[in-house]
């Protein structure tokens, strides 16, 4: 198996250096931001397809191509996320049955290996979708790149990939796992930020007792003389 096919690359190297920029932009926003943002991409990418199908086959079916082409485009982007679990379980299932044929291929259980690479795939949503956009992030990164240093002739990428196909499978092989690292913290960094500040503890301190009462003047001039002739009677 090989990452970066020289047959592709015989086509990709005659496009023009503003699309080899595009394909390189595109590709780092998957490698770096795909798990965050793969409900738009996974959206465009369903709709396109189906759009561009619905042209191919339309007068096929009795039908005009632009009409068919829109209406199978806002059908396919309106459940683009609601198959997603589905196409994620078919994929996991025919991942373990080709694992199993490749590891293990006497054992003659297709049924329940499919349904078990299915609800695999489906429990781990999070991590294949990382894996997955960091993957075709590289892809297109590595093939922008090379298209346009072949545009601006400083490399044969047929050549150069024919020749370093090992080196480039394992070069491109580690920038998935960066990428899928590189997801993973930021989506960490992510949540830490969106988590509210712990509110700091209030200590309750007891209030001060009130003041005593301002003592009451004493009485003077002849009130005074009347209050004590006055406890002398009564006393």
């Amino acid at each position: 198996m090989q990452f970066l096919a020289p047959d592709i690359l015989e086509e990709a190297k005659g496009i023009s250096p503003f699309l080899s920029g595009a394909g390189m932009t595109i590709g780092f926003l998957l490698w770096s931001f795909g798990g965050r943002t793969h409900r738009f991409w996974l959206a465009m990418s369903v709709t396109l397809t189906a759009g561009l199908l619905g042209l191919t086959l339309g007068k096929q079916y009795g039908m005009q191509p632009l009409v068919a082409g829109l209406l199978l485009a806002v059908s396919a982007g309106a459940l683009a996320l609601s198959l997603v679990r589905i196409l994620l379980f078919a994929a996991g299932g025919l991942a373990a049955l080709g694992l199993i044929h490749t590891l293990a291929s006497t054992w003659d259980e297709p049924i329940a290996v499919f349904l078990v690479g299915g609800l695999v795939g489906v429990l781990l949503y999070r991590f294949w979708i990382i894996t997955f956009s960091s993957l075709i992030g590289t892809l297109f990164m590595a093939y922008s790149a090379l298209a346009l240093f072949d545009r601006l002739h400083m490399v044969d990428s047929v050549a150069f990939t024919q020749k370093n196909g090992p080196l480039l499978n394992w070069g491109c092989a580690a920038l998935v796992v960066v990428g899928i690292l590189v997801q993973f913290l930021l989506e960490r960094r992510r949540r830490r930020k969106a988590e509210p500040a712990a509110e700091p503890e209030v200590v309750e301190v007891a209030p001060p007792p009130p003041p005593p009462p301002p003592a009451k003047p004493a009485p003077a001039g002849l009130w005074a003389w009347g209050e004590k002739w006055l406890h002398r009677r009564a006393g």
